[in-house]
């Protein structure tokens, strides 16, 4: 989504420069593939690591697709590679507590492996690392494979992630395995061998996701100490307000009842903390994997002003404000707060004649009127999601911000 946004906005500098607001509405409408959101295309493989005395490594796998289904082909619209990741599962959960992860991965044009091995109640923290260092290989292959749906399909560019005890065996194997390009954990544990001491041995770029209120692997002793070990030129640990351990998935009854004996318990739903997860992890991913800048500077923008969530960090992703998104224009458009909930105030220069537009991000215009030099456009019948604010005049410059409504 912000691979192709980059590019909108690109087109929306080259329309500013010619003084044409009828040619951009119709880039947006031409453009309406803005935010394209992919169907879930599914294949599950057994691969064998003869490095391993033949060890079965058995992964469920899925990736874009026009059509929802199993060994459907891959989406059309998608004419490049794109990069792959292996997650790994927490402590006796399986792999389908976690689709609230593979549905915003797999709409945003990545493939996702889960390699379902380690599911007992004595696992090999070693060996699950090693699996999802050794998938990811694996599904790499595939993408030479002829006969498979990934076929050419698959990049160089990579990711492990995992939850829980997935989330220390991700430190694992992002220290196993010298090919591994980036990784992001969810409440990581610490594990046996100790994760906290294999990140001392990792330099890739890291995304650290800590629930405040996990009561399970608490971010003082678990992800705190793996955050602060790492040597990445660029990591960032985001611990979310009121969040909790098993929140990080969607509802599993294994996890759920060890984290019933715990406090604190969340105070945030589990809908808000997906929805939190969701609005850092794809632009961090399309800025590490697929080099948008204005992911990154969304990512910066964002987690500067979020009071969900508090932000460690050694670096900043193409820049650390708003004025990234909106650099082409000389003059400004100060959208706030952002994100905003049922009302989204505006200041702009005051211009004769103006109107704004909001336009989402499947290029549709949801609203259009008139505007003075400051006022409020109401939100509160927006879904949760981002959009593009569109401010025109008569024989003047057009503006144009991103904003979010989240609730």
């Amino acid at each position: 989504m912000f691979i192709f946004l980059t590019k909108i906005l690109n087109k929306i500098a080259i329309l500013i420069q010619r003084g044409s607001w009828f040619l951009l509405v119709l880039v947006f409408l031409a453009n309406g593939v803005m935010g394209q959101s992919y169907q879930i295309g599914h294949i599950n493989a057994t691969f064998i690591d003869s490095s391993r005395s033949n060890r079965l490594v058995p992964a469920e796998i899925y990736y874009p697709a026009d059509v929802a289904g199993d060994n459907v082909a891959f989406a059309s619209g998608i004419t490049s590679k794109v990069p792959a990741i292996s997650f790994g599962h927490g402590f006796f959960m399986t792999f389908d507590a976690y689709f609230n992860i593979r549905n915003a991965v797999v709409a945003n044009g990545y493939i996702i492996a889960f390699p379902t091995t380690e599911g007992s109640l004595s696992p090999s923290h070693s060996e699950f690392g090693k699996d999802l260092a050794f998938v990811l290989k694996k599904v790499r292959d595939l993408g030479a494979s002829s006969t498979s749906p990934l076929y050419n399909k698959v990049d160089s560019m990579n990711c492990v992630m995992g939850h829980s005890m997935g989330g220390g065996a991700s430190f694992l194997a992002a220290s196993y395995d010298a090919s591994i390009k980036s990784m992001v954990t969810f409440a990581a544990a610490e594990t046996s061998p100790t994760a906290i001491g294999a990140a001392a041995s990792i330099s890739i770029p890291a995304l650290v996701f800590a629930g405040l209120n996990d009561c399970i692997s608490p971010p003082t002793t678990n992800q705190q100490p793996m955050y602060n070990a790492l040597t990445s030129a660029c990591k960032h640990y985001i611990g979310i307000k009121g969040a909790s351990h098993c929140q990080m998935a969607e509802t599993n009854l294994a996890c759920n009842f060890g984290e019933s004996s715990c406090t604190p318990a969340p105070s945030i739903s589990m809908a808000t903390q997906h929805a939190i997860i969701d609005s850092y992890l794809i632009p961090w991913l399309d800025y590490t994997l697929k080099s948008s800048c204005t992911a990154g500077a969304y990512f910066e923008t964002k987690s500067a002003s979020d009071t969900a969530i508090t932000v460690i960090k050694n670096c900043s992703l193409c820049g650390t404000t708003s004025a990234a998104i909106v650099s082409n224009n000389p003059l400004q458009l100060r959208l706030s707060p952002n994100p905003c909930t049922n009302k989204l105030g505006i200041e702009a220069p005051a211009f004769p004649n103006a109107t704004i537009q909001v336009i989402s991000m499947t290029g549709t215009i949801i609203l259009s009127e008139s505007i003075s030099t400051t006022q409020h456009i109401s939100t509160e019948n927006l879904p949760n999601g981002i959009y593009i604010l569109v401010l025109s005049s008569p024989g003047f410059e057009v503006l144009h911000g991103v904003f979010e409504v989240r609730r």
